[in-house]
């Protein structure tokens, strides 16, 4: 079986065990922002629909304006439906209380033919932008990319976006050859 597909065939716990390290809690750069957090493993089957809402309200309220004024337009219903694809996984980063305060999605898939770890959404409450989280959340996800094996990872970005652009460019990363031109 082909490794990607076998890497989205096993379950949560598995996944969980064989792509990410067995400690996933994060270490702020900033005592401005409240802790303590921790980050939770789910699947789209797994995430609670309270989740799952928390999730949707952080890419309504960061993203919506940015879907709207784009080429494929904002849907909620397109985006929720999104959200449970079969092999989409999540990285949830909750406060003390458990309240979603950002997340991170990825995909194990392939991408023009290449095998990929594919950041769907990456997402932090405003108070936590500029912490330390966000690239904490983008390592995990190239750990997941490195342990299965895949030729690298990738993320779609609004090109308008300048805050998001210049932070994957901190992390190294740069335009793909496969990128579509903007619309």
């Amino acid at each position: 079986m082909p490794r990607i597909e076998e890497a989205n065939g096993l379950p949560g716990a598995s996944y969980r065990a064989k792509f990410l390290p067995p400690r996933l809690d994060p270490t702020l750069r900033s005592a401005t922002a409240q802790g303590p957090y921790s980050i939770s493993f789910e699947t789209s089957a797994t995430i609670t629909a309270v989740d799952l809402e928390a999730c949707f309200n952080l890419i309504a309220s960061s993203s919506a304006n940015a879907y709207a004024a784009s080429s494929i337009g904002w849907s909620p219903v397109k985006k929720r439906k999104e959200m449970k694809l079969p092999d989409l996984r999540y990285l949830l980063l909750k406060d003390s209380i458990t309240q979603i305060q950002g997340f991170l999605s990825f995909m194990l898939t392939y991408e023009d033919g290449h095998e990929v770890v594919y950041c769907y959404e990456l997402h932090l409450a405003p108070a936590l932008q500029r912490q330390g989280l966000g690239k904490y959340l983008m390592s995990l996800v190239e750990t997941v990319g490195t342990n299965a094996g895949v030729e690298k990872s990738m993320l779609t970005v609004f090109v308008e976006n300048d805050t998001a652009l210049k932070f994957y460019e901190r992390l190294g990363y740069t335009k793909d050859d496969y990128s579509p031109e903007p619309r």
